[in-house]
């Protein structure tokens, strides 16, 4: 029996001090903005703000915990955490996608005590407020744009982001509303669709990292497929104790038992398998154990049969 480890084609994060610079940037953008419409929704009245305020707020802690899972991703792996420090990133995300929920909730309370007793909205003052965060939102997106998909975390910020850039639009036409026609119960309403616009892609989030925390099958990959592929190749007899895991959005691993063919040669098997795993599914980092079918390890039958 023995056993192979291939990582030669393992891709670490060559992009994350760029990621590093654009969230810099939003962050100083969304902090000042933060500061300006929390005034504004005290100045003018409007839950409509304050709503987008709070979302506003997730995006400031949801930029600043991507930072911060940046540079601990890139610490080295040691002695207590041979994988590193990459989870640390799924980790950010789910927070942020558990902040936004308790944001919703807080918002839709706030909403029907506005229903109940309706207060007046300055709705000028509450629609020029709007316009500049439509315009820092727009901004902080296109920066964020270029790494929402090489990083779950960066996507965490950048949908929090979206969710603003929507929730700006709501405020100003809730405010061309009141404005024209005098009805303030527009306010609690924009607050509310706010809220609930941002929940389904908040669960899209929070279903993804917690399917990377559970060690699940990443996104896009079907393990019967898999299975088959391995299965199929010259000199390969079975396959079973197949793992597949993710530690990070940027990050799949595999392991698996192979039984070779009688007269198969093992080196050989575990780099056609390697390659195989590379090209078809864009797994990097693959441990292949290889074992002659007389040596067939005695759990298979538990195991990932």
């Amino acid at each position: 029996m023995s056993a192979g480890h291939d990582h030669g084609g393992h891709a670490h994060d060559h992009t994350a001090g760029a990621n590093a610079q654009m969230l810099s940037w939003a962050l100083a953008l969304t902090t000042a903005y933060l500061v300006a419409e929390v005034v504004g929704a005290f100045v003018f009245n409007s839950l409509a703000l304050l709503s987008d305020a709070a979302h506003m707020l997730t995006d400031v802690a949801a930029l600043v915990i991507a930072l911060l899972a940046i540079r601990f991703g890139q610490k080295p792996a040691d002695d207590k955490r041979t994988f590193g420090y990459k989870r640390f990133e799924i980790l950010a995300a789910a927070f942020n996608a558990l902040l936004l929920f308790g944001v919703a909730i807080y918002v839709l309370v706030e909403a029907v005590q506005r229903f109940r007793q309706p207060e007046a909205v300055q709705s000028t003052g509450m629609m020029i407020v709007a316009a500049i965060g439509l315009v820092v939102n727009l901004i902080s997106m296109k920066l964020l744009t270029s790494g929402k998909d090489a990083s779950m975390n960066v996507k965490g910020a950048y949908l929090e982001v979206w969710a603003d850039m929507i929730g700006s639009v709501g405020v100003i036409a809730g405010a061309l509303a009141i404005r024209f026609t005098g009805w303030t119960w527009v306010d609690p309403i924009v607050a509310v669709g706010i809220g609930l616009w941002v929940l389904p892609r908040t669960w899209v989030l929070l279903r993804d990292t917690t399917n990377v925390l559970l060690e699940g099958v990443p996104g896009g990959i079907k393990l019967p497929e898999l299975r088959a592929g391995i299965a199929g190749l010259s000199g390969v007899a079975g396959v079973h104790d197949l793992h597949v895991w993710s530690m990070a959005s940027d990050d799949i691993n595999c392991t698996a038992h192979v039984t070779l063919a009688e007269g198969a040669d093992a080196d050989a098997i575990r780099k056609s398998v390697a390659d195989m795993l590379h090209s078809r599914f864009g797994i990097e980092h693959c441990t292949i154990q290889t074992e002659a079918a007389a040596e067939q390890c005695e759990d298979t039958g538990h195991l990932h049969p």
